[in-house]
């Protein structure tokens, strides 16, 4: 579990800051009435982190829906649907179940994976959190929604993208377990709305050039002058509106934020500079042409396996550079691909690093590794234990034992 514990929410705290200086008291107050529950389950998250998490292992998808009644105590909820039960009469849960199941066959038929932790996790839905409650997040163990304060969003399930964003968190975790502050944490939510596009683009069978690579275009109602929370396609042009400001993410390292890392401060922008890798997506489905989830969605998936908890944005470039030569070929088209998507977002990958022979790696050759280090480090231990007993010795620290 990363050391940060953070709640991940699909709607970035500056927009809810921006709502707390609205003259409507209506909007202020599901503003900070969103804050405050998010910052009781960081507070939660962070408890649960120091006696660990095992996952519930189901074997196959596995999906319960609960409902919260508009309350804030998840383990009050009620359960109204569980897997292979009759379809729901309530659109939210059934949408969140529907979500959920199209997230799990995603990984499943397109990487071969079970669930979003590999082996089986289960994946509890909780829905009518709160009351106008202007969020929808993945707390390490759940997906929480909220139905929107009606005002300026509305229900979080209507966006499959949302749902797929939250999830991939998840993936995340059980994977690199990107550090989530500054630029490991823009690339964990950078890596949310790659994958949670790309469920939407699978569900939908589009091609890159057919897809709108918007991430909650069904969240905002139409008083809001915005077409979504980010746009992939054109970072910073996602929403531009009085009532929760314009879209400040940028698609260039020129035009990188770095804002304090702190939670106010958005742990450095995490949700701001995951515009730049976004962007990165973008142009190589676009240059490559036909089904992002195939050639560019395996590049990123296998890229994302090779990470560690502070892989930065130039790392993960490399690693992509040199995944694409394992999976495709050195000097492959997908390879350049990779190498000119990058280059588009002011960052030069390095074509010889220490990434590359991690990128290499099969995932059998990665589990020898760490097994091979475990016992290196078992070794170093004993050996350190014996220098210590000889020390003593010399000390004279047993005296019952006769020099020899």
């Amino acid at each position: 579990m990363n050391a940060r514990c953070s709640v991940s929410c699909i709607v970035p705290p500056h927009i809810l800051q921006k709502l707390l200086e609205s003259t409507d008291p209506q909007i202020r107050g599901a503003a900070l009435g969103s804050l405050l529950a998010t910052t009781r389950f960081r507070a939660e998250r962070r408890i649960l982190s120091e006696f660990g998490f095992t996952p519930n292992i189901a074997g196959g998808m596995r999906r319960t829906i609960y409902d919260c009644q508009h309350g804030r105590v998840l383990n009050k909820s009620v359960r109204v649907c569980g897997e292979g039960d009759a379809s729901p009469k309530d659109p939210t849960v059934k949408r969140a179940y529907d979500g959920l199941g199209k997230t799990y066959d995603f990984y499943k038929t397109v990487f071969s994976r079970n669930s979003i932790d590999g082996r089986g996790m289960r994946l509890d839905g909780y829905v009518h959190f709160a009351r106008a409650y202007n969020n929808a997040f993945w707390n390490g163990r759940q997906m929480v929604f909220g139905d929107g304060d009606g005002r300026v969003f509305i229900d979080f399930t209507k966006s499959l993208d949302v749902i797929a964003h939250e999830l991939t968190h998840g993936f995340t975790e059980f994977t690199a377990n990107l550090a989530y502050h500054n630029q490991s944490g823009a690339l964990n939510e950078s890596i949310s709305d790659v994958f949670g596009s790309l469920v939407k683009q699978w569900s939908l069978g589009q091609r890159a050039d057919e897809a709108d690579w918007l991430i909650g275009a069904e969240v905002f109602t139409p008083d809001i002058q915005g077409d979504a929370l980010r746009s992939m396609k054109e970072p910073g042009t996602a929403y531009n509106d009085p009532t929760i400001g314009r879209d400040p993410q940028p698609g260039h390292m020129d035009d990188y934020k770095q804002s304090p890392d702190t939670e106010e401060g958005d742990w450095g922008g995490v949700h701001i500079n995951s515009g730049i890798p976004n962007h990165a997506f973008y142009i190589l489905a676009a240059n490559i042409g036909g089904h992002a989830w195939e050639a560019p969605g395996h590049i990123w998936y296998e890229s994302v396996k090779a990470s560690t908890e502070t892989t930065d944005f130039q790392e993960f470039a490399d690693t992509t550079f040199h995944m694409a030569g394992r999976l495709y070929g050195a000097g492959s088209v997908e390879q350049k691909a990779v190498r000119a998507a990058w280059g588009e977002v002011g960052i030069r990958v390095n074509l010889v690093s220490g990434v590359a022979a991690r990128a290499a790696m099969t995932a059998d050759d990665a589990d020898s590794v760490a097994a091979l280090g475990r016992k290196l480090e078992g070794l170093a231990k004993q050996v350190s234990a014996l220098k210590t007993e000889v020390a003593q010795l010399k000390e004279g620290r047993y005296p019952d034992i006769a020099e020899t």
